[in-house]
């Protein structure tokens, strides 16, 4: 078995093009030799134009494992080298897919926590001009997964990557995935996840006040029609 560690890691370069979502685009990342500053916001020296959806703390850092890149590169027939999902950490050997949301990494002199499935937007499928990519990327369900910096350091291409906690609640990246795209009856699931960001926490809860919405009135109408129907008898 491939021991877990980092295979690159990757830092963004600017691409224009009509595909760009201001005319500007930090999504290809390439590899540099390291060691590179993993900082609450982000690694030092990477490229993020679009603020809004990309970087911060829930998306500082974004990690894909090459053994999904693998899938990509025989579904399109074409090399897919490390950095062009878009991702600062090309992995071997950690199954992202089916990493628990609040599970601790240890690399390096840093320590990350995953915490958000990746998903897709046209500027990905502009990059790689795949124009029904996003579909398809989702549903494969191996997104890679956003990770937060609990611990600033430094990082290296080669280093280990240790799994120090894992939570044990079972809501994986893949579940998150299905939950806010393709499967919302999953979504009262994320509340067992004590790490899950507080806005998903949020919609899971309004999806349950109105299945229970639903619900009621559904009784409402089986009550009414069940009158009526006595009333005829």
């Amino acid at each position: 078995m491939t021991a877990a560690r980092l295979l690159t890691v990757n830092l963004g370069v600017e691409r224009t093009g009509a595909w760009t979502s201001n005319g500007r685009s930090g999504i290809d990342k390439r590899p540099v030799p390291g060691p590179v500053m993993a900082l609450s916001t982000g690694l030092e020296g990477d490229l993020i134009v679009n603020t809004k959806a990309h970087g911060g703390t829930d998306k500082a850092v974004y990690a894909f494992a090459r053994e999904d890149a693998a899938f990509w590169e025989r579904e399109l027939d074409r090399t897919v080298p490390p950095g062009n999902f878009g991702e600062n950490f090309s992995t071997v050997g950690i199954d992202i897919t089916h990493a628990e949301i609040g599970e601790r990494w240890s690399i390096g002199g840093a320590v990350f926590e995953v915490i958000r499935p990746r998903k897709p937007c046209r500027v990905f499928a502009g990059f790689w001009d795949v124009p029904d990519l996003v579909a398809r990327f989702t549903a494969n369900g191996a997104p890679g997964a956003y990770l937060r910096v609990l611990t600033e350091g430094e990082v290296s291409p080669g280093d280990p990557v240790e799994v120090v906690k894992r939570p044990g609640h079972g809501i994986t990246v893949n579940l998150m995935l299905r939950a806010l795209s393709t499967e919302p009856e999953l979504l009262p699931r994320m509340l067992e996840a004590p790490e899950m960001i507080p806005k998903i926490q949020d919609r899971a809860r309004r999806y349950l006040t109105a299945q229970e919405q639903r619900l009621r009135v559904r009784k409402r109408h089986h009550r009414v029609s069940a009158g009526k129907e006595q009333g005829q008898a």
